[in-house]
Protein backbone atom coordinates (compact mmCIF):
# COMPACT_ATOMS: atom_id res chain seq x y z
CA UNK A 1 0.00 0.00 0.00
CA UNK A 2 1.67 3.97 -0.70
CA UNK A 3 2.06 6.07 1.48
CA UNK A 4 -0.55 8.26 2.87
CA UNK A 5 -0.20 12.19 0.43
CA UNK A 6 -1.50 15.26 1.06
CA UNK A 7 -4.21 16.09 -2.24
CA UNK A 8 -2.01 19.01 -2.58
CA UNK A 9 0.66 17.39 -3.12
CA UNK A 10 -0.79 15.01 -5.73
CA UNK A 11 1.32 15.32 -9.02
CA UNK A 12 -1.43 16.73 -12.16
CA UNK A 13 -2.42 14.19 -13.50
CA UNK A 14 -2.45 11.69 -10.92
CA UNK A 15 -5.36 10.79 -8.34
CA UNK A 16 -5.19 8.90 -5.13
CA UNK A 17 -7.41 5.23 -4.68
CA UNK A 18 -9.31 4.07 -1.67
CA UNK A 19 -6.23 1.98 -1.19
CA UNK A 20 -4.11 5.57 -1.26
CA UNK A 21 -2.07 4.60 -4.10
CA UNK A 22 -1.63 7.22 -6.82
CA UNK A 23 -2.56 6.08 -10.40
CA UNK A 24 -3.34 7.44 -13.72
CA UNK A 25 -5.88 9.82 -13.65
CA UNK A 26 -7.61 8.47 -16.93
CA UNK A 27 -8.57 5.57 -14.79
CA UNK A 28 -10.50 7.15 -12.49
CA UNK A 29 -13.63 6.40 -13.66
CA UNK A 30 -14.37 3.32 -12.38
CA UNK A 31 -12.99 0.17 -10.18
CA UNK A 32 -12.60 -2.09 -13.53
CA UNK A 33 -11.07 0.70 -15.35
CA UNK A 34 -8.40 1.12 -12.55
CA UNK A 35 -7.94 -2.89 -12.30
CA UNK A 36 -7.06 -2.69 -16.27
CA UNK A 37 -4.43 0.23 -15.41
CA UNK A 38 -2.84 -1.98 -12.62
CA UNK A 39 -2.59 -4.66 -14.09
CA UNK A 40 -3.09 -4.60 -17.89
CA UNK A 41 -1.93 -1.40 -19.33
CA UNK A 42 1.52 -0.92 -20.07
CA UNK A 43 3.07 -3.98 -19.16
CA UNK A 44 4.83 -5.59 -21.99
CA UNK A 45 3.18 -8.42 -24.02
CA UNK A 46 4.40 -10.97 -26.43
CA UNK A 47 1.37 -13.02 -27.22
CA UNK A 48 0.23 -12.90 -30.26
CA UNK A 49 -3.68 -13.39 -29.68
CA UNK A 50 -3.82 -10.29 -27.07
CA UNK A 51 -1.19 -8.14 -29.53
CA UNK A 52 -4.22 -8.82 -31.90
CA UNK A 53 -6.95 -8.12 -29.95
CA UNK A 54 -5.21 -4.90 -28.89
CA UNK A 55 -4.90 -3.88 -32.86
CA UNK A 56 -8.30 -4.64 -33.64
CA UNK A 57 -9.62 -3.07 -30.36
CA UNK A 58 -7.65 0.07 -30.91
CA UNK A 59 -9.72 0.41 -34.38
CA UNK A 60 -12.98 -0.27 -32.83
CA UNK A 61 -12.45 2.51 -30.55
CA UNK A 62 -11.52 5.43 -32.92
CA UNK A 63 -14.13 7.79 -32.19
CA UNK A 64 -14.85 6.56 -28.94
CA UNK A 65 -13.31 5.91 -25.17
CA UNK A 66 -11.43 3.22 -24.47
CA UNK A 67 -14.02 2.26 -21.41
CA UNK A 68 -16.23 2.03 -23.72
CA UNK A 69 -14.47 -0.61 -25.65
CA UNK A 70 -13.22 -2.42 -22.31
CA UNK A 71 -16.44 -2.83 -21.13
CA UNK A 72 -17.45 -4.98 -24.21
CA UNK A 73 -14.52 -6.63 -24.55
CA UNK A 74 -15.84 -9.66 -23.58
CA UNK A 75 -18.56 -9.41 -26.25
CA UNK A 76 -15.93 -8.29 -28.77
CA UNK A 77 -14.12 -11.79 -27.54
CA UNK A 78 -17.07 -13.98 -27.76
CA UNK A 79 -17.59 -12.44 -31.08
CA UNK A 80 -14.38 -12.81 -32.97
CA UNK A 81 -13.33 -15.82 -31.81
CA UNK A 82 -11.24 -14.70 -28.98
CA UNK A 83 -9.47 -13.28 -31.65
CA UNK A 84 -7.59 -15.83 -32.41
CA UNK A 85 -6.35 -14.58 -36.09
CA UNK A 86 -6.45 -18.03 -38.11
CA UNK A 87 -10.42 -18.41 -36.96
CA UNK A 88 -11.16 -14.63 -37.63
CA UNK A 89 -9.38 -15.14 -41.31
CA UNK A 90 -11.69 -17.35 -42.02
CA UNK A 91 -15.01 -15.00 -41.63
CA UNK A 92 -17.41 -14.23 -44.41
CA UNK A 93 -20.19 -12.68 -45.21
CA UNK A 94 -22.40 -14.59 -42.76
CA UNK A 95 -20.27 -13.63 -39.82
CA UNK A 96 -20.21 -9.51 -40.73
CA UNK A 97 -23.93 -9.86 -40.91
CA UNK A 98 -23.90 -11.86 -37.29
CA UNK A 99 -21.50 -9.15 -36.10
CA UNK A 100 -23.76 -6.09 -37.43
CA UNK A 101 -26.55 -7.55 -35.06
CA UNK A 102 -24.35 -8.11 -32.05
CA UNK A 103 -25.48 -5.53 -29.83
CA UNK A 104 -23.03 -6.18 -27.59
CA UNK A 105 -19.88 -4.94 -29.65
CA UNK A 106 -19.63 -1.44 -31.62
CA UNK A 107 -21.85 -2.68 -34.90
CA UNK A 108 -19.45 -0.62 -37.19
CA UNK A 109 -19.55 -2.34 -40.82
CA UNK A 110 -15.91 -1.17 -41.63
CA UNK A 111 -14.49 -1.72 -38.26
CA UNK A 112 -15.88 -5.55 -38.57
CA UNK A 113 -14.27 -6.07 -41.95
CA UNK A 114 -11.29 -4.22 -41.35
CA UNK A 115 -10.99 -6.80 -38.32
CA UNK A 116 -11.24 -9.75 -40.94
CA UNK A 117 -8.80 -8.59 -43.00
CA UNK A 118 -6.31 -7.32 -40.69
CA UNK A 119 -6.83 -11.50 -39.43
CA UNK A 120 -5.55 -11.98 -42.84
CA UNK A 121 -2.30 -10.06 -42.59
CA UNK A 122 -1.50 -11.59 -39.51
CA UNK A 123 -1.06 -15.01 -40.97
CA UNK A 124 0.97 -13.00 -43.63
CA UNK A 125 3.16 -11.55 -40.93
CA UNK A 126 3.48 -14.66 -39.02
CA UNK A 127 5.14 -16.19 -42.08
CA UNK A 128 8.14 -13.80 -42.46
CA UNK A 129 8.71 -12.44 -39.42
CA UNK A 130 7.63 -15.86 -37.10
CA UNK A 131 5.02 -14.00 -34.77
CA UNK A 132 3.35 -10.97 -34.62
CA UNK A 133 5.02 -10.09 -31.11
CA UNK A 134 8.69 -10.32 -33.54
CA UNK A 135 7.56 -7.84 -35.72
CA UNK A 136 5.57 -5.65 -33.13
CA UNK A 137 8.34 -5.34 -31.18
CA UNK A 138 11.02 -4.63 -33.87
CA UNK A 139 9.43 -1.14 -33.44
CA UNK A 140 10.19 -0.35 -29.92
CA UNK A 141 11.52 3.03 -28.95
CA UNK A 142 15.04 3.01 -27.85
CA UNK A 143 15.05 3.72 -24.12
CA UNK A 144 16.98 6.87 -24.52
CA UNK A 145 14.48 8.05 -27.03
CA UNK A 146 11.97 8.01 -23.78
CA UNK A 147 11.62 10.62 -21.12
CA UNK A 148 13.29 10.00 -18.20
CA UNK A 149 10.29 11.62 -15.65
CA UNK A 150 7.38 11.32 -17.29
CA UNK A 151 4.47 14.35 -16.59
CA UNK A 152 1.00 15.24 -17.75
CA UNK A 153 2.36 18.17 -19.97
CA UNK A 154 4.69 15.73 -22.02
CA UNK A 155 2.26 12.84 -22.17
CA UNK A 156 -0.46 15.37 -23.71
CA UNK A 157 2.38 16.16 -26.56
CA UNK A 158 2.95 12.48 -27.02
CA UNK A 159 0.03 11.08 -29.16
CA UNK A 160 2.17 9.77 -31.62
CA UNK A 161 6.11 8.81 -31.91
CA UNK A 162 8.32 8.21 -34.54
CA UNK A 163 7.83 4.67 -34.12
CA UNK A 164 4.23 4.48 -34.45
CA UNK A 165 4.25 6.34 -37.70
CA UNK A 166 7.31 3.89 -39.09
CA UNK A 167 5.26 1.17 -38.03
CA UNK A 168 1.61 2.36 -38.91
CA UNK A 169 3.11 3.23 -42.62
CA UNK A 170 4.65 -0.14 -43.17
CA UNK A 171 1.10 -1.73 -41.56
CA UNK A 172 -0.46 -0.03 -44.38
CA UNK A 173 1.67 -0.65 -47.36
CA UNK A 174 0.99 -4.54 -45.89
CA UNK A 175 -2.69 -3.88 -46.17
CA UNK A 176 -4.02 -3.29 -43.29
CA UNK A 177 -6.70 -0.68 -41.92
CA UNK A 178 -7.72 1.26 -39.31
CA UNK A 179 -4.04 0.96 -38.17
CA UNK A 180 -2.78 5.07 -37.73
CA UNK A 181 0.01 6.42 -36.29
CA UNK A 182 -2.57 7.48 -33.14
CA UNK A 183 -4.14 4.20 -32.97
CA UNK A 184 -0.57 2.27 -33.53
CA UNK A 185 0.92 4.49 -30.86
CA UNK A 186 -2.21 3.56 -28.30
CA UNK A 187 -1.62 -0.14 -28.89
CA UNK A 188 2.00 0.83 -27.91
CA UNK A 189 1.32 2.12 -24.75
CA UNK A 190 -1.16 -0.43 -23.94
CA UNK A 191 1.10 -3.41 -24.75
CA UNK A 192 4.00 -1.95 -22.46
CA UNK A 193 6.57 -1.10 -26.14
CA UNK A 194 6.47 2.06 -24.14
CA UNK A 195 5.99 2.80 -20.48
CA UNK A 196 3.64 5.88 -20.16
CA UNK A 197 2.78 5.71 -16.34
CA UNK A 198 2.75 9.15 -15.36
CA UNK A 199 5.90 9.54 -12.56
CA UNK A 200 4.24 8.65 -9.54
CA UNK A 201 1.98 6.17 -10.54
CA UNK A 202 2.67 3.22 -8.41
CA UNK A 203 2.43 0.99 -11.45
CA UNK A 204 5.12 2.72 -13.40
CA UNK A 205 8.03 0.62 -11.88
CA UNK A 206 6.29 -2.63 -11.99
CA UNK A 207 5.24 -1.69 -15.90
CA UNK A 208 9.12 -1.68 -16.28
CA UNK A 209 10.31 -5.04 -16.56
CA UNK A 210 11.87 -5.70 -19.92
CA UNK A 211 10.09 -8.01 -21.95
CA UNK A 212 11.24 -11.56 -22.25
CA UNK A 213 13.08 -12.68 -25.89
Amino acid sequence: MANPMPAKAIPAGLFMGDDRALRCGWCQASPAYQHYHDTEWGFPVTDDRRLFEKLCLEGFQAGLSWLTILNKREAFRAGFANFEAEQVARFDARDVARLLADAGIVRHRGKIESTINNAQRVIELRREFGSLSSYAWGFEPPPGSRPKRLTLELLRSMTTSPESVAMSKDLKQRGWTFVGPTTVYAFMQAMGLVNDHLQGCHVRSRASTPVPR
